[in-house]
């Protein structure tokens, strides 16, 4: 009878160490888990940046204005007749403060 109760504590605490730190214990179970909480992080991310993308390109196709806009903005082209004007702002400088004399 000893012997039975011998076996079954032990068989109860190697079942515990596999819930608890073994392979699918609960703490592999608790990090999938948050693995998953940050990839539908990522795809949420992504899903709005190709409807992003896909409205732009949906733009681009549509209307010239579109395609005006980012030719002159990022290619600098300008229409034919226009002049191109670029104004460069310069960094605010402050006065020198003269340092007080010391004695």
């Amino acid at each position: 009878m000893r012997f039975l109760v011998v076996v079954l504590v032990a068989l109860v605490v190697a079942l515990q160490y596999r819930l608890w730190v073994g392979a699918g214990s609960l703490a592999d179970l608790h990090g999938l888990q948050q693995e998953i909480a940050a990839q539908r992080q990522d795809l949420d991310r992504l899903r709005t940046r190709n409807q992003e993308l896909q409205a732009e390109v949906e733009d681009l196709r549509g209307g010239e204005a579109a395609l005006e806009e980012r030719a002159r903005g990022e290619l600098g082209m300008i229409k034919p007749g226009e002049a191109f004007i670029q104004v460069i702002e310069r960094p605010k400088v402050e006065a020198a403060v003269p340092a007080a004399p010391t004695k």
